[in-house]
């Protein structure tokens, strides 16, 4: 049993989880989503306690929580620089090569996040779950606005809604592309 391997294990998956937070966060901003769902609800008090401070230092933009944005950076850059000192005991980093990894790995979690909650959504439409239901009302907020310029691409066919296909196919391709 490993004590050091247990602890980093629990270290990182924290790191991931409130990674994850904020992006949903950042996310439900960007696309509207609705604030009274009780999901958006539990991330917003989830996320405020570091929000809250740095939204009087960097203000939104557009309708762009800019402070959400920044706070996502900074946990990737966090999350590097402590598996850059657990794998060689020093923090010591070149600072393009940091800012390179930290852009890689937001774009990564970005896609990540978009092509499991396009599953999700597919998933949800085959058991056809209440359409009233949080988690499906975000998952649809969240994914239109990309499923709808896939949808005017390739309409449904005979009931058959087959733009997430289109829609997954383009983010594999960027991830190929881009070794994501």
């Amino acid at each position: 049993m490993d004590p050091k391997g247990a602890f980093l294990f629990l270290l990182f998956y924290a790191f991931d989880v409130y990674i994850f937070l904020v992006l949903t966060r950042f996310l439900l901003q960007l696309v509207r989503a609705d604030f009274y769902n009780p999901i958006s609800q539990f991330v917003v008090k989830a996320t405020n306690p570091p929000l809250k401070p740095l939204r009087k230092l960097i203000p939104g933009y557009g309708g762009v929580d800019v402070a959400a944005l920044v706070l996502v950076v900074a946990l990737v850059i966090a999350k590097i620089l402590t598996i850059q000192l657990v794998g060689s005991g020093s923090m010591a980093i070149d600072p393009l090569i940091l800012m390179t990894a930290a852009l890689h790995e937001i774009a990564r979690l970005m896609l990540n996040y978009l092509f499991w909650s396009i599953v999700l959504r597919i998933v949800l439409s085959w058991i056809a779950p209440d359409p009233y239901n949080p988690m499906v009302r975000l998952v649809t907020q969240i994914t239109e606005p990309v499923m709808a310029p896939a949808r005017r691409l390739l309409p449904p066919m005979g009931g058959f809604d087959l733009s997430p296909i289109l829609v997954i196919i383009a983010i594999q391709a960027v991830q190929a592309l881009f070794r994501l």
